[in-house]
Order: C-alpha cells, then structure tokens, then sequence
C-alpha cells in the first residue's frame, strides 16, 4: 500500500509541474460568484521543484524491495542476488 501511495504522489508532482510549466496562470472564480475573481501565477522555482521531488520519488519506487529479505547481509552469510 506504501509504495503504490509514494508512486500515486510522485506521478501526481510531475503532472503538477508539467502543467506549471505550461501555464502562465489561472484565474480562481468564487462558484457563487460573490467574491472578485484572482489571479494565481507559481514562483519560476516551483514547476521544476516538483518534477524533481516527482522523478526522485519515482525512481526510488523502483528502487523499493519487493518483499522484505530476511535479515541483514553480514560476515558468514550467503547475500540475496
């Protein structure tokens, strides 16, 4: 469940910093209309903080073992391959 939960979050911070990147900015309307419509723009940093944050977490899913082993690698046993 962990490791489907880090690559959902990883995969949703690249979509999130790709789509920065494509956007300039957005206008927010209130859905009942009462308030004034604002202007939202990301800081230049954000869009590639996030598609670095998303690659990382990704590659390091990969990374994951798939099933625990069964104990440390140490002096006199014979390591997993």
């Amino acid at each position: 469940m962990t490791k489907s939960v880090l690559l959902a979050a990883g995969i949703f911070a690249c979509v999130l910093g790709v789509e920065m990147l494509l956007v300039d900015s957005a206008v927010v309307v209130p859905i009942d209309g009462s308030g004034p419509a604002r202007t939202m723009t990301a800081p230049d940093w954000a869009p590639w903080t996030l598609l670095s944050i998303g690659a990382g977490t990704i590659l390091h899913f990969g990374n994951l073992n798939l099933r625990p082993s069964a104990g440390p690698v140490g002096r006199g046993s014979i390591g997993h391959l």
